[in-house]
C-alpha cells in the first residue's frame, strides 16, 4: 500500500461514539498513558509538528481524534488513561469513549491494529496492563512501541527490551519497536507495522 502522508487532515475529534467515522476504512488506533507520546509519534509519522496537539496539561483532552490519511485509511488517537488528576466525571467519560470505540464503533472490524505504547524507560505499568489484557480478550491485533528510547544509553535499552519481551502478559512473538520522536528512531518499523495490518 503506497500511501502519501501529506495528504492528511483531521477527520473530526469525537466525543460522544455518535461522532465516530463511518467511511469504511482501516483504522490503526494509538492507545498508551497520558505523556507517553502519542502525539509526537503520530506528528513523527506524519512528517508534521503539530498535526497531532501535544498538549502541555497530560490527559487534558477527551476526545478520540481521527486522522484521515490519503483516504486510505485512519490513524486514531485514543485519549491517553493514567493521568491522577483527572477527575472522577473525566475517567468516565474516558471509559465511555473508550469502550465505545471498542464495542459501538460502526467499523469495529476495520480497527486492524492498536499500536500501544509504553514509555521505554517504566516499561509496562498497571494501566498498560489492563489495556493489553482488554486487547487480548478482545483479539484484536496490537504490536508494543516502546517510545522515548533516545533517552536510554545502551544497556538501559537491553533491559528494556528484555523486560518487554518477557512480559507473560504479551501474546508470544508481539513485535516490539523502539521509537524515538527526536531521532525518528523507528519510524519505518511503525509504517511497516501499519500498512501490513491495513493490506
Amino acid at each position: 500500500m503506497k500511501i502519501n502522508v501529506n495528504n492528511v487532515s483531521l477527520k473530526i475529534s469525537a466525543g460522544h461514539p455518535s461522532q465516530f467515522v463511518r467511511t469504511p476504512l482501516p483504522q490503526i488506533a494509538f492507545s498508551g498513558r497520558s505523556n507517553v507520546g502519542k502525539s509526537s509519534l503520530i506528528n513523527t509519522l506524519l512528517n508534521r509538528k503539530s498535526m497531532a496537539r501535544v498538549s502541555s496539561s497530560p490527559g487534558k483532552t477527551i476526545t478520540i481524534n481521527f486522522y484521515d490519511v490519503d483516504s486510505k485509511l485512519y490513524l486514531v488517537d485514543l485519549p491517553g488513561y493514567g493521568y491522577a488528576k483527572r477527575t472522577l466525571e473525566d475517567k468516565k467519560k474516558w471509559s465511555m469513549l473508550v469502550d465505545g470505540y471498542f464495542t459501538s464503533n460502526p467499523n469495529l472490524d476495520l480497527i486492524t491494529l492498536v499500536c500501544q505504547l509504553v514509555d521505554s524507560r517504566v516499561g509496562l505499568t498497571k494501566d498498560d496492563c489492563d489495556m493489553v489484557s482488554f486487547l487480548n480478550e478482545a483479539d484484536i491485533p496490537y504490536v508494543i512501541i516502546a517510545t522515548k528510547t533516545d533517552k536510554l544509553n545502551k544497556t538501559e535499552r537491553e533491559k528494556a527490551v528484555k523486560s518487554l519481551v518477557s512480559h507473560p502478559l504479551l501474546r508470544p512473538g508481539t513485535q516490539i519497536i523502539l521509537f524515538s520522536s527526536e531521532s525518528k528512531e523507528g519510524k519505518n518499523d511503525v509504517w511497516d507495522a501499519i500498512t501490513n495490518s491495513a493490506n
